[in-house]
């Protein structure tokens, strides 16, 4: 296959690019950054230029590579992964609608054939009610779903959503950043958090995106998530005793609620998700069934 990556010097797009090249597709990844093209000529793929908010621009870029399949893992997340405020998630919402627009419309124009996109689970449209904080970034992920939902009945594309768990993982910059405060005892843990958050490594991450390259009917949509959802509080905990650091400190509900509005609500979210349906259709299942699997790997020492 000729696959074009849009996004493809992300947190996700790095491992996908490599997973790519080493499973023997032939791989053009897009960034922003002149200063990337490096880097992704090294994993094996062609980078490609361009600024997916510059409609033109995008479409000459993907009919340069007339790919066959498009992976949409377009984002602007903070460069340490942590989402701290609305404010931190317009960028990466003007890439979910803008930004969408414009890669379908040039994957459609280079007749590709497939279009898959990585969304994000905790913002789906699942009748869960969303904190008021997050209404703009829940319609940016509904807008971007539905604008590849649309163009597949049109019959223009074959679209297949992938709603992605929160990541972690050794290369992951939230997990970096997250096991740095949880080793200098910055990161507490909320007396009985009820939060219940879908969670997947990005290794299972990129090897879900493979497998619906070409075994995903069009028009689907899978849960990529692993087998248990986790409170904030067990995360903590976990990366805590994996990483042989202090126990966490122990605050009140209270008290994240006041200084941290913002995660303190999306932390709260519970969603049940499950991953039956992709291990069904895709043949797929995860590496680490649970995050508790994921650390004893990723930290086999203090485990």
């Amino acid at each position: 296959m000729k696959v074009f990556v849009a996004g493809g010097s992300g947190t996700i797009g790095v491992p996908l690019v490599r997973a790519l090249v080493a499973a023997g597709h032939e791989v053009a990844a897009l960034t922003r950054s002149p200063d990337k093209q490096a880097e992704l000529r090294a994993l094996g793929a062609t980078p490609v230029v361009a600024d997916a908010l510059d409609r033109d621009g995008l479409i000459a870029a993907v009919a340069s590579v007339r790919p066959t399949h498009v992976i949409h893992q377009l984002t602007a997340l903070p460069k340490e992964g942590v989402v701290r405020s609305p404010k931190d998630l317009e960028a990466t919402n003007r890439l979910r609608t803008e930004g969408t627009r414009n890669l379908l419309d040039a994957a459609i124009k280079a007749d590709a054939r497939r279009f898959i996109v990585g969304s994000f689970a905790l913002l789906s449209d699942r009748g869960t009610a969303a904190p008021e904080v997050v209404d703009r970034a829940a319609a940016a992920v509904r807008s971007m779903e539905s604008q590849v939902m649309d163009a597949t009945k049109r019959g223009s594309i074959e679209g297949v959503i992938l709603r992605y768990g929160l990541f972690y993982g050794l290369e992951t910059p939230s997990t970096v950043k997250m096991v740095d405060m949880v080793r200098k005892r910055r990161l507490p843990v909320v007396r009985n958090d009820a939060g219940q958050l879908p969670v997947i490594h990005a290794d299972d991450v990129v090897s879900a995106t493979l497998a619906a390259l070409d075994r995903a009917p069009a028009g689907s949509a899978y849960d990529i998530v692993d087998d248990q959802a986790v409170s904030m509080k067990q995360i903590v905990e976990a990366l805590a005793e994996y990483t042989g650091s202090p126990a966490p400190f122990r605050v009140p509900a209270w008290l994240p609620r006041l200084i941290a509005p913002f995660m303190a609500r999306l932390t709260s979210m519970q969603m049940h998700l499950s991953n039956a349906k992709a291990r069904a259709e895709l043949g797929w299942q995860p590496k680490y069934s649970t995050m508790r699997d994921g650390l004893a790997r990723m930290f086999p020492r203090a485990a």
